[in-house]
């Protein structure tokens, strides 16, 4: 999607990092770059919107049911092991 107006970040990239930024996981150079695009154009932000109450509605869902310890702890275990993985071909 893109507005047809020029900006200093592209509206696709915007939109392929929207989550990123709603969850915050963005450096906070990052987040000034959305922030700025997403004041100038309104088909970015309309569609933030969206995600954002998309977002919101799943938290509000999900909220009441806490994940079960087995399963944390077999995620941080799977974590785990891709990091080490990673790390040692990094390594290489």
């Amino acid at each position: 999607m893109s507005c047809g107006n020029p900006h200093e970040t592209d509206c696709s990239d915007v939109l392929e990092r929207i989550y990123e930024f709603l969850d915050g996981e963005m450096t906070p150079s990052d987040v000034d770059s959305i922030k700025h695009h997403l004041l100038e154009c309104s088909p970015c932000l309309d569609s933030y919107e969206l995600d954002r109450m998309v977002q919101a509605l799943v938290r509000r869902s999900c909220a009441c049911e806490a994940a079960p310890d087995q399963l944390k702890a077999r995620i941080k275990v799977a974590v785990s092991q891709v990091l080490i993985t990673y790390r040692s071909d990094e390594a290489r």
